[in-house]
């Protein structure tokens, strides 16, 4: 067992951020601390996108603390840009980021410390910086009739590219980013698609500054204070329109259907007996937060969610959730992990002093 100050659970965004601003504040990756990553390369989740997610296509990349990401070639996959950035960016602020590890348990260590419990062994430290995203945890709804559908269903984790769906029949459930991207795409080589959402999608008009991007991370921040399950930031915001979306919805591609009643062996069915055959079914439905390695902290709220304030959860101040709910976006990551070490000092301030370690987020923020 080795005794750390800080552990750093997962290296995409939030992580590296998280790591980068804890090495600024004293607690080195490799000797005070340790970042863990289950992934088998440096990118987090970027490194599994599929191979037509172009750099160029990608929406609101945000460069990560210290070091910018210069001179990528729009054409080249997101995964191979964005991984060699991460890890150029490992290499030059040496955050000696630990691959592949699966974190399976945090739990108390008995001594006001906490155990994480990993497949390479286990550390006790005094706090934990979890920073596992959701890319692994997607969300796969149900329906009537699904075990009975004889075609394929996948999801936007397993998504391929456009290649695999040629001339098929393809519905897209989703009323997000990814859906629209993946109908866009399908359409080009489908012998025809159908996009169906629970809700009429939103479409964005117009610019989306600094103001409106505050309100809608409000919206989700309100949700996470509540101690219920976050929604993603686009559920609030809308589809940002672009050209290539308008083309698309001119073209007749990205006419929404309402969600169908059933699925059946070869298609589905909707409520007012109409019928689309089809052969695969792809959810692009989202994903939710990977946390189920903290189960044994109990955290959870009533509501389902783990209440925070900023990052800190509020039933344990050890720990922090980083790139969780209003922070999930790249910019957002970014400030958590600044947010996160700064709380990080305060509670080991108090504990120096002598101060209860469960002290309040108006306690410590005013150490």
């Amino acid at each position: 067992m080795d005794d750390v100050t800080a552990v750093v659970v997962g290296a995409g965004q939030a992580g590296l951020s998280a790591a980068y601003h804890l090495r600024r504040a004293g607690i080195v990756p490799g000797q005070d601390g340790v970042v863990l990553d289950h992934s088998p390369e440096p990118g987090g989740a970027w490194q599994f996108r599929w191979p037509t997610l172009t750099y160029g296509r990608v929406h609101g990349m945000h460069a990560l603390p210290g070091m910018e990401l210069r001179g990528a070639d729009p054409l080249r996959p997101s995964s191979e840009v964005i991984g060699e950035y991460f890890a150029a960016y490992e290499r030059a602020f040496d955050l000696r980021v630990r691959r592949p590890v699966d974190v399976r348990a945090v739990r108390e260590a008995g001594d006001g410390r906490l155990l994480v419990e990993t497949s390479a062994g286990v550390w006790r430290t005094r706090v934990v910086l979890n920073a596992t995203g959701t890319w692994d945890h997607p969300f796969w709804p149900r329906f009537r009739g699904q075990k009975l559908f004889r075609g394929r269903q996948l999801h936007t984790a397993g998504y391929p590219g456009p290649a695999g769906f040629a001339g098929e029949r393809v519905l897209v459930v989703g009323g997000g980013t990814s859906a629209v991207q993946h109908l866009m795409e399908i359409a080009e080589v489908a012998a025809e698609t159908y996009w169906v959402t629970r809700r009429p999608p939103v479409f964005r008009e117009g610019p989306f500054g600094a103001e409106e991007g505050r309100a809608a991370v409000a919206l989700v921040d309100e949700r996470v204070r509540e101690g219920l399950p976050p929604r993603s930031v686009v559920s609030v915001t809308g589809l940002p329109m672009t050209e290539e979306m308008r083309r698309a919805r001119e073209a007749g591609v990205l006419e929404r259907l309402p969600l169908f009643e059933r699925l059946t062996e070869d298609g589905a069915a909707w409520a007012d007996g109409s019928f689309a055959r089809v052969d695969t079914v792809l959810y692009a439905t989202g994903f939710r937060p990977v946390l189920g390695h903290l189960a044994p902290l109990r955290l959870r709220e009533p509501g389902g969610g783990i209440r925070t304030e900023g990052t800190r959860v509020v039933r344990d101040p050890r720990v922090h959730l980083v790139g969780y709910g209003p922070s999930a976006s790249t910019i957002g990551a970014n400030r958590a992990g600044r947010a996160a070490v700064r709380d990080v000092q305060a509670l080991l301030a108090a504990e120096a002093e002598g101060r209860p370690s469960g002290a309040s987020g108006r306690e410590l923020a005013s150490v």
